[in-house]
């Protein structure tokens, strides 16, 4: 089965269409697409490209915009159209053609939502924990953003290559190595493993500021290490194999996945070979011993007169080295079209510099190169009526608070909702029910705020029924699912929808939006775009609910309205899954 075109893709074609025939077709280079009108009584959808051609040809728009109403070609979709404001072109859907083609849309596997990325890769880096320490709910952004990109793009049918770089290289080894060999407990890494490590580590940093003597032994450890030293490598396997196990539980419950795990380790042997690469191209510099990438006045905005060292004087190489390395490696064994990297906003003007050193390794091929992009986040602050603390999130400042039991402490409240508002349920469902919900309501609130904002948690406010959360889009669609069960509907067919009520119309323009919302979430790599969409779509269910009767309708009508209930619950449900966030159908 096809994807049937979205309705904002018929529409916006319709508009391209009449501005060519009024003589506007080459005025401007590209057309927005229509958006949903703000008030359903000027339409349900405007397109502003009639605007846009007034504005650039200097001329009335609004009688630009009569002239491209006047080229319109008839279409069934559309039931009347009218020009608004300075320059609006506003459209009206056919009820009969909207019903039929919610009902295709919702049938379609992929829920309508075009496959813009058919036959193309991406690679996405994400989540990038440090071996030997917890994660903490700092690490949380980057692991929920880029599982939902990840999510996003294989909706639109791209292929996902995600990779997981961990931090598992580097003189924090050499240190965890000294401090292991002096102040072991083994009793205590029998019991937490990660737990002892992080304690050793701390308690090294401590014993150094008063022996200096520690950080040499550290770093001789190190060299030793990336030597291929027998035992000290069979440490750093020790402390890789306990690390992964522990990240490995908690994507488990969080629903996240990868299909490698590279650290930097699996880059090290390749470092040399891309310091070379880049002396020989004249990309790099011998500078005082090191070897330094610098962006001179030609540098886009930002770069100018930065330095990237890739290669120190004493001979070890930096985080920018791996990162070349990651993408040459990345470039030849998946070809991707495009890469993307979840990381803290801290990390912007790095990521600039290695895109822009990339850029220019690669100038000389003759294969297109691959798109690159940084989807950087704001900073994870705690309530300052907080236990901990309020303030930025840190690694050793003794006030982080740990991933899982951040994500523990959201089930257990979930589960006092649950036997609070579902006591009929069974004990097994009411902890099913709980971890669905205390955990989507963790991911709702990290991925509801535009990711470049700072965010700061609250656990009631994340697990309240009201407002844009997770508790109350999983209402909204159990809600569907409980009025089918009340109904004893077994044959879940979403066609027949009538569209009677202005109630039932509103709620199925809004459903009819979700596969824009989907790309233009993609596009500009914000998942809050999708939850703004899904949000809304729960408010017309439920406005549709509370005032227009389901069951007690007459049988013709029962029918239709239940055809739109499914239509619904398809549609909150797969919305709910490309955000990660598990749909159970009772709560």
């Amino acid at each position: 089965m096809s994807t049937p075109p979205t309705v904002s893709q018929i529409l916006t074609e319709l508009v391209a269409e009449a501005a060519r025939a009024a003589g506007h077709g080459d005025v401007l280079p590209s057309i927005e697409p229509a958006v949903a009108t703000n008030n359903p009584r000027f339409g349900d959808l405007q397109s502003n490209h009639a605007f846009r051609l007034g504005k650039a040809m200097r001329t009335n728009p609004r009688a630009v915009a009569e002239a491209v109403v006047g080229h319109l070609p008839a279409h069934p979709a559309v039931a009347s159209v009218a020009v608004a404001g300075p320059g609006f072109v506003n459209f009206t859907l056919e009820d009969s053609w909207l019903a039929a083609h919610l009902a295709a849309q919702v049938s379609d596997p992929g829920q309508g939502i075009p496959q813009a990325g058919a036959d193309h890769t991406v690679v996405i880096d994400y989540s990038s924990p440090n071996v030997a320490k917890r994660m903490h709910v700092g690490h949380m952004r980057s692991t929920l953003i880029g599982d939902a990109l990840c999510r996003l793009h294989a909706a639109a049918g791209w292929r996902v290559v995600r990779d997981n770089h961990i931090g598992d290289w580097g003189t924090q080894f050499g240190k965890l190595i000294v401090a292991w060999r002096s102040w072991l407990d083994e009793a205590a890494f029998a019991a937490d493993p990660i737990g002892e490590l992080e304690r050793l580590y701390v308690k090294f940093g401590g014993e150094a500021e008063v022996d200096p003597a520690l950080a040499d032994a550290a770093r001789a450890e190190t060299a030793r290490l990336q030597a291929g030293d027998p035992e000290n490598r069979a440490l750093w396997q020790r402390f890789l194999a306990v690390s992964l196990s522990e990240f490995d539980g908690i994507y488990a419950r969080l629903g996240v996945e990868f299909d490698h795990t590279h650290g930097e380790s699996f880059y090290n042997e390749q470092l040399a070979g891309v310091v070379e690469a880049l002396l020989e191209a004249g990309i790099a510099e011998h500078s005082d011993g090191a070897v330094v990438i610098r962006y001179g006045p030609e540098a886009g905005k930002g770069l100018r007169k930065t330095i990237l060292v890739i290669r120190k004087n004493d001979g070890a190489f930096l985080y920018g080295t791996t990162d070349l390395a990651t993408l040459a490696y990345r470039a030849r064994t998946w070809t991707p079209d495009r890469v993307v990297y979840v990381t803290d906003k801290r990390q912007q003007l790095h990521f600039r510099q290695v895109f822009d050193a990339w850029r220019r390794w690669q100038a000389g091929d003759d294969e297109p190169t691959v798109e690159l992009d940084h989807v950087w986040f704001g900073t994870l602050n705690l309530p300052s009526n907080s236990d901990r603390g309020g303030g930025v999130m840190s690694t050793r400042g003794g006030g982080t608070i740990r991933l899982l039991d951040f994500m523990n402490e959201a089930v257990r409240r979930a589960r006092v909702m649950a036997d609070e508002k579902s006591p009929d349920l069974s004990d097994g469902e009411r902890t099913a029910v709980a971890e669905a919900v205390g955990l989507g309501a963790m991911r709702y609130a990290d991925l509801s705020g535009n990711p470049q904002s700072d965010i700061r948690f609250d656990l009631d406010r994340m697990l309240s029924l009201e407002g844009n959360t997770a508790p109350y889009l999983l209402y909204t669609y159990a809600r569907c699912r409980s009025i089918q069960r009340k109904g004893d509907v077994t044959a879940l067919d979403p066609s027949g929808m009538a569209l009677v009520d202005p109630l039932e119309r509103a709620l199925a323009v809004a459903l009819t939006q979700y596969p824009g919302a989907v790309l233009t979430a993609l596009g500009a790599r914000r998942p809050n775009l999708l939850c703004d969409r899904l949000f809304e779509i729960a408010n017309a269910f439920n406005r549709f609910y509370y005032k227009v009767p389901v069951l007690k309708a007459e049988p013709a009508v029962r029918a239709a309205r239940l055809a739109l209930v499914e239509a619904s619950a398809r549609v909150l449900q797969h919305g709910l899954t490309v955000l990660g966030i598990q749909t159970p159908a009772r709560i």
